[in-house]
């Protein structure tokens, strides 16, 4: 296995970047997301155990677009991520509006404002 490579990219940047390697043929294995000092979305592709993650930082306000029109199994994370922390991702196919889990509490994994 090669070395992991780790991109960072801006929020305008992932359908591009998505698509160039989906044209290269590499195949999306996760979309995992934190959400300490705003969020931090990671897009995780492999092609023959090479693995190249784009990163994506931006705060709670911006919106990214949905990588579903290129990997339409990305649904799932993107929902899950969308109603978990409250992330913004315009355009999901399959879009479950916040209602993946049966959870009383919105976006429990966002980081809580300071009062």
């Amino acid at each position: 296995m090669d070395e992991q490579k780790i991109k960072e990219i801006s929020p305008d940047e992932i359908l591009i970047e998505t698509v160039d390697l989906h044209s290269a043929g590499y195949r999306l294995v996760a979309i995992s997301c934190t959400g300490k000092d705003g969020v931090e979305l990671s897009y995780s592709f492999d092609k023959d155990y090479d693995f190249i993650h784009l990163r994506v930082n931006m705060d709670y306000d911006t919106e990214i677009e949905s990588i579903t029109p290129i990997y339409g199994y990305a649904f799932l994370y993107e929902n899950e991520i969308k109603e978990l922390f409250g992330v913004k991702i315009k355009n999901i196919i399959a879009d479950f509006h916040d209602k993946l889990y049966r959870i009383s509490e919105e976006a429990p994994f966002k980081e809580k404002e300071e009062e």
